[in-house]
């Protein structure tokens, strides 16, 4: 399935107890359909408050119900800020999570002059002067095949910090939006929201020409920039 939410009131994608997560809440809405209980894997984690525009996820049921029925049904009963946009018939051996071969995400900044009132849930006011050209720059460094220890937040536990970041884009528009996009094989706890943060501070000048370099070396989280706030970050595509 291709879906698409808003994460402003959820704790994020993965079930947890006491809180309302997107996962949970499509699973009580497929049990309701098919009567059985049925395991979500999505392509990965997003984070309390993070959006997706196309999140991918598959399950197995012993129902025989065409994945459009499913879809239809689905949509009739899910909150309004979750969406089933696709949904299709896979391999029994499918993982929506280990078959991807990448993901893009994108953060979005309104640095115009004054904060907005529509969408601003979807977006981070940052008023200050950004160096859009310096901030490109400083992002060739993380691309490629590295290891990513100095951008992931403490929480989650892990030995592997290697990643390939396959691009980074970052544009402006004419009405002060910049978007950051970046796509990569995979990505650490917050670790697109403490890369932007860095070029962040790098744009307007906290952080010096050649921080991001340093700061990849150094394997220290403490050297890289705050995490940004959840709600400017969104999953654009899962690529498989």
């Amino acid at each position: 399935m291709t879906i698409e939410y808003d994460g402003t009131d959820y704790a994020g994608w993965q079930t947890q107890k006491n809180h309302k997560t997107i996962q949970e809440t499509i699973e009580k809405a497929l049990f309701s359909i098919l009567g059985e209980k049925v395991n979500l894997i999505a392509s990965g984690r997003t984070d309390s408050g993070v959006h997706a525009k196309e999140q991918a996820a598959n399950f197995k049921t012993k129902k025989n119900l065409p994945p459009e029925k499913i879809k239809k049904a689905l949509n009739a009963i899910l909150p309004k800020d979750v969406v089933i946009k696709d949904a299709l018939q896979a391999l029994l051996n499918f993982n929506a999570r280990f078959d991807a071969k990448s993901k893009v995400y994108r953060y979005t900044i309104n640095n115009g002059l004054s904060r907005i009132a529509i969408s601003r849930q979807y977006v981070c006011f940052l008023p200050y002067k950004l160096d859009i050209s310096l901030m490109r720059k400083e992002a060739k460094e993380l691309i490629g095949r590295k290891n990513f220890k100095s951008f992931h937040a403490s929480g989650r536990k892990i030995t592997n910090f290697t990643r390939t970041i396959k691009r980074i884009d970052i544009k402006k528009d004419k009405d002060g939006f910049i978007y950051i996009d970046i796509e990569a094989s995979g990505f650490l706890y917050n670790m697109a929201r403490n890369i932007v943060g860095t070029l962040v501070e790098v744009g307007r000048a906290k952080l010096p020409v050649g921080s991001t370099k340093r700061i990849l070396l150094s394997r220290n989280r403490n050297n890289a920039g705050p995490t940004m706030p959840a709600r400017g970050l969104c999953l654009l595509k899962v690529i498989y």
